[in-house]
């Protein structure tokens, strides 16, 4: 940064900032805290050399990643963003079960409510019957997926390792 103060990573490693910091463009100096937990959770030297192997164009959107990892890290230590990506998608999956079943419950209500059949049908109007309701069974989404119990998960905050 030369004349002016200080980036956030020279400030906290009490050190000068040189014209070519390679943290100053990336941990302004009244964000302090963005480097202290990058720092806290990769070192400055590693994140010196990540940041120099990466091109300069992709250099914000790396920041923005170890930023976003080393919070996951302080909140998980033992996941960190995987932990919370593994969350959201039991998540997903749980909505997907719980929409598949309303469907299905809706489907049944809709037929409950449908004219009842008249006792005496020739077989023309047996025919034209079972294609009428064979038809309705085609709206039912092809995508239910009914997981076994072993696949549902009882508590939502327990987390499951994705490596196991």
């Amino acid at each position: 940064m030369g004349g002016s103060s200080p980036c956030a990573s020279c400030k906290l490693l009490r050190r000068r900032c040189a014209k070519d910091c390679i943290f100053a463009p990336y941990f302004p100096s009244d964000d302090p805290q963005k480097f202290a937990i990058v720092h806290k959770v990769f070192g400055a030297s590693n994140v010196s050399k990540m940041l120099q192997e990466i091109p300069i164009h992709q250099r914000v959107d790396a920041v923005s990643s170890l930023v976003y990892e080393a919070n996951a890290r302080v909140r998980d230590p033992v996941y960190g963003c995987v932990g919370a990506i593994s969350y959201l998608q039991n998540q997903v999956s749980q909505l997907q079960m719980q929409l598949a079943a309303t469907q299905a419950e809706m489907i049944c209500i809709q037929m409950q409510q449908e004219p009842t059949l008249p006792t005496q049908l020739d077989q023309d109007d047996e025919k034209a019957l079972l294609l009428a309701s064979s038809n309705n069974f085609n709206n039912i989404p092809q995508h239910f997926n009914f997981a076994s119990s072993s696949n549902v998960i009882q508590d939502p905050l327990k987390r499951e390792s994705l490596w196991t």
